[in-house]
């Protein structure tokens, strides 16, 4: 498969491609663009506004995203522009190619509650974000699904 991963150079990302690379043609897409083993190209954000610039790929893993930060110096519009926001680019540039024919998309805990209570969250958990950075990833979350299910929110 053919492969467009954001965040490629992320500690998640980076592990993605060490696990994929011998079976598949990675691109990355990311703040960042050094070369990489095992990816052909890594794209920066502005690529998705260039019609043809991006080779056609069979899947997305949007990993990319502000992470959470501990020591809460983000202010809360830069969680909402990176988390949200750039979900919301690539999901309508993978809307608006047909030859991509999945995204997977990572989020966190953070989207569904600020803490687990019990051993394990389920399907059933109403989300609760608390802070930007679960409010962001929610919102990321919820762009989506109102793509495909806006009954369902």
């Amino acid at each position: 498969m053919k492969l467009l991963i954001t965040g490629i150079h992320g500690f998640v990302g980076s592990n993605l491609v060490k696990a994929l690379k011998n079976e598949h043609t990675i691109y990355g897409l990311d703040i960042i663009s050094p070369v990489k083993d095992g990816v052909r190209f890594t794209f920066s954000w502005d690529f998705l506004d260039k019609p043809g610039e991006i080779p056609d790929v069979d899947a997305i893993i949007h990993l990319a995203g502000k992470a959470h930060d501990t020591k809460n110096q983000s202010a809360a519009d830069v969680y909402f522009k990176v988390n949200t926001g750039l979900t919301q680019k690539i999901f309508d540039w993978y809307l608006a190619h047909p030859t991509a024919k999945k995204f997977i998309q990572f989020s966190t805990v953070k989207s569904a509650a600020d803490r687990v209570e019990g051993e394990f969250l389920t399907e059933e958990c109403i989300p609760t974000p608390v802070g930007p950075y679960g409010e962001s990833k929610i919102a990321a979350e919820n762009y989506i699904i109102e793509k495909f299910a806006p009954e369902a929110l």
